[in-house]
């Protein structure tokens, strides 16, 4: 099995340089599980020889646009292209509920003569919020992350975990920097990949590069950072990472 980041940009990347960082699984068998589906999911899918038709299997962690902007796209395509293939679509309950009542609906629901839900397009797998999915022999354990809090409810947000290889791999997808909250997966992980801000000003809904500095050395030598702004990027290797991922990067 193996992981590519079909970018390796935060939510303002533009340009092509470098696409927003949504992800492949790829099995033994050659299926393929897409990790978020954001707005320019088009272009690095298109970029890497790769389609709807392509696409076997969806996660999303939360709503932001960087993680679901692409999802009317890709529904409206499988479901109405030539195979109308439905897609899996894994994820927490509530995130899957909200995406299609604020997200999804209205452009999605009404069609030509029917009135269409998630289901029309996908074929839904709800996970409670301590749970897991299974998906070609693998389990998906999802990961609690505090990512955005309005004051009246946290933003329903999950990392996941999952073995890559016989390695234990943790994918926080969006998260505040909480150590404490994420120490024991820290732990346990072969290898890290952890969203990281890398400009000022910090803002207070992802980790910044700063502040995963902090972290002890044992810690950030599993790290590859991704997720980052545009612009010149501090040496993550001198300071104990492995790195920060590129553009169309493979890990197995």
């Amino acid at each position: 099995m193996k992981l590519q980041f079909l970018g390796s940009g935060s939510a303002f990347t533009v340009n092509g340089q470098n696409w927003q960082s949504n992800m492949l699984i790829e099995s033994l068998s050659g299926k393929r599980l897409l990790i978020d589906c954001g707005s320019d999911i088009r272009f690095s899918l298109s970029e890497q020889g790769l389609s709807p038709k392509h696409i076997d299997a969806i996660y999303i962690s939360h709503l932001h646009a960087d993680h679901v902007g692409g999802m009317e796209w890709l529904g409206f395509a499988t479901h109405f292209g030539p195979s109308k293939q439905h897609p899996t679509l894994f994820g927490n309950d509530e995130v899957l509920d909200d995406l299609w009542e604020h997200s999804l609906s209205g452009g999605m629901s009404g069609i030509q003569g029917a009135i269409a839900n998630l289901g029309t397009y996908f074929d839904v797998q709800k996970v409670v919020a301590d749970g897991h999915f299974n998906w070609e022999e693998t389990t998906f354990q999802l990961v609690d992350v505090q990512h955005v809090d309005d004051g009246t409810r946290q933003l329903p947000s999950y990392g996941l975990e999952f073995s890559l290889d016989g390695k234990q791999a943790f994918l926080t997808t969006d998260t505040q920097f909480t150590p404490q909250k994420l120490s024991k997966h820290y732990e346990a992980a072969d290898i890290i990949f952890h969203d990281c801000e890398t400009t000022a000003p910090h803002t207070p809904v992802h980790a910044h590069y700063d502040e995963l500095t902090q972290l002890p050395a044992h810690i950030r030598a599993k790290i590859w950072l991704y997720h980052y702004q545009p612009g010149q990027l501090p040496d993550a290797v001198a300071d104990g990472f492995q790195g920060f991922v590129v553009k169309g990067q493979t890990f197995t």
